[in-house]
């Protein structure tokens, strides 16, 4: 597990999906506020799925419970416990007719494996998969983290070939070791992945604490799967919120691409009032009590209403984005960068990049609007296959008007996309390059023009949460002595009449001191240090400026450099950064 929160935050999880019937009763205390947790619809949504009886997956947990106590009272990676499990999954899913592969994760506890499980059929190119991991930590068997996640997986796996449906879409499951170490088994299988299997997997969910006694209902991400779980939950009338705990498996593959969602009942976080009218249950107490101690253990430290609303949730995700009718074709475009500046009679570039989302991969004609007067847009060439990119030529003449104007890039195919493009034509005299200066400023396009120490800029949840878009530079976090930094270099024109650097800054800690600034963010200009952040100055994103008129004519290093000591976390997370020029 990353740790990155107070509480070093949950293993957290996405839940896929199906239909519900709840056989179990839990306590009242732990049913949420309306639900009597007893059935479920046996169809909702687009597509049939089976429905998944709670006591089967009472019936793993129980397995669990007695390969722990069997093995020192628990299943860390490593350990027996954890080799015992990985055997009871592994034999499972292969008598189901499933294809199991144990991936040994060398750079795990005693050389651990991953249980990578496919299903037959379906299309490869378009694959979900959904996933949890099967160790606890040392202290306890690790029933609800994350024997929950992993059991309700087990069991939506089973119930898939046990139906066995014409698959359009390819249905995939993993079992991760290494977790509770730092993510390290899901780690290990991403980055065995070749760039094309990468592409090929759609959408990645993570289930992780979905049985916590005082918990919630929390889907985090904007996946398909995530679209998925909520559109189940609604069928039900569960609200559910995005959570601000982290971290799990789910990092792993939003690190390298891959749309991903993480999503749990709660872990260490303390459960608000608000909450309590909206699920039940006790407000200013822990989402799970028990989280990493050893009396989380079977069957007292399972809610059985949320175990199983979530084992059909998921089995609804799986059948319903993986079974039925093909995938239609379709892509997506976008520009790197996202803008530019140009003086009158010159001209700029960017690359229009494409990808196919689902079905096929198609031919993209490209086209651009909105050019003012005196701007013409070229491409080459001027028609893609989804998944390859071009080169755009945006061209002024002497006579190109002063000002800033958007320029519409659209990709026609079989559907149309499009994407912006902010153009400055700078004025005459003595400025001539005026407008900003950074190039993906707001990080969307990953770390394209940034450098940075590793796993800085990403597609984050939780306390790195973007401002605005999907991608953020999160520093630090971690909760022991880190240091992670962040710069772009600049070049900066003379005769102009306003240089300024700018920023949104969110700083989160576990700190309790008003004293003492342990955890720090330097920023500077050059060699030149414009303000030193610390734990002291925690507050929600804040706009930052600062004057660069001292750097006008050079070429100037922004950096961003975060220390944080061995004790609690601060996370240092910036976005929509700018170096303007006017």
């Amino acid at each position: 597990m990353r740790l990155k929160t107070v509480t070093a935050g949950p293993a957290l999880a996405v839940f896929v999906a199906a239909a519900i019937a709840l056989s179990a009763q839990p306590s009242a205390a732990a049913r949420p506020a309306g639900q009597t947790g007893a059935t479920a619809p046996a169809l909702v949504g687009t597509l049939a799925a089976p429905v998944i009886d709670v006591n089967n997956v009472k019936a793993h947990l129980q397995q669990l419970q007695t390969i722990a106590t069997n093995n020192g009272g628990n299943r860390a990676t490593g350990t027996g416990g954890h080799t015992a499990s990985v055997t009871y999954v592994q034999q499972k899913l292969q008598a189901a007719g499933f294809t199991v592969t144990l991936q040994t994760c060398t750079t795990c506890n005693g050389s651990a494996k991953n249980v990578i499980a496919d299903w037959p059929g379906g299309d490869t190119n378009n694959t979900y998969m959904f996933g949890a991991h099967l160790d606890s930590v040392s202290a306890g068997p690790g029933i609800n983290d994350d024997g929950s996640g992993s059991t309700a997986l087990l069991e939506a796996a089973l119930q898939l070939a046990a139906a066995n449906p014409t698959m359009a879409k390819h249905a995939r499951f993993g079992w991760w070791a290494g977790e509770e170490q730092g993510l390290i088994g899901s780690k290990f299988y991403v980055n065995s992945l070749t760039s094309a299997q990468k592409t090929a997997i759609k959408a990645y969910g993570t289930f992780d604490m979905i049985a916590s006694t005082n918990g919630g209902y929390f889907v985090t991400g904007t996946d398909a799967v995530a679209v998925k779980l909520r559109e189940y939950f609604t069928s039900i009338s569960v609200p559910t919120e995005t959570s601000t705990e982290c971290c799990s498996d789910d990092g792993s593959f939003r690190n390298a691409g891959i749309p991903s969602s993480i999503n749990s009942t709660g872990a260490g976080f303390t459960k608000t009032s608000a909450q309590v009218t909206k699920w039940g249950g006790t407000a200013g107490a822990a989402y799970d009590p028990c989280y990493h101690k050893a009396c989380d253990s079977y069957p007292s430290n399972i809610n059985t209403t949320s175990l199983g609303r979530f084992a059909n949730a998921i089995e609804y995700a799986v059948w319903n984005l993986t079974t039925g009718t093909a995938p239609a074709n379709d892509f997506s475009v976008s520009l790197s960068p996202t803008s530019g500046a140009v003086n009158p009679g010159s001209s700029t570039t960017a690359t229009v990049s494409t990808a196919t989302t689902s079905g096929s991969a198609q031919t993209v004609s490209l086209s651009a609007s909105g050019a003012p007067s005196g701007v013409s847009v070229s491409f080459s060439p001027t028609s893609v296959t989804s998944g390859g990119s071009s080169t755009m030529t945006v061209s002024t003449t002497s006579s190109a008007a002063p000002g800033t104007y958007t320029i519409t890039v659209t990709g026609t195919g079989s559907v149309t996309h499009s994407a912006t493009y902010t153009l400055t034509v700078n004025g005459t005299g003595g400025c001539t390059g005026a407008g900003q200066k950074f190039a993906n400023p707001g990080f969307e396009s990953g770390a394209t023009s940034w450098t940075q120490s590793s796993g800085v800029i990403g597609q984050n949840t939780g306390n790195g949460a973007p401002r605005t878009g999907t991608w953020s530079a999160w520093l630090n976090g971690y909760g022991s002595t880190h240091t992670d930094t962040l710069s772009q270099s600049v070049t900066l024109p003379t005769g102009c009449s306003s240089y300024t650097l700018s920023f949104y800054l969110k700083i989160v800690t576990a700190e309790t001191t008003t004293t003492t600034a342990y955890d720090k963010l330097t920023v500077q200009a050059g060699t030149t240090t414009l303000q030193v952040f610390s734990n002291l100055n925690a507050s929600g994103y804040t706009l930052r400026s600062y004057n660069l008129s001292a750097f006008a004519g050079q070429t100037v290093t922004i950096k961003f450099t975060g220390v944080e000591d061995s004790g609690l976390q601060t996370s240092f997370v910036i976005d929509d950064t700018a170096v303007t020029v006017s």
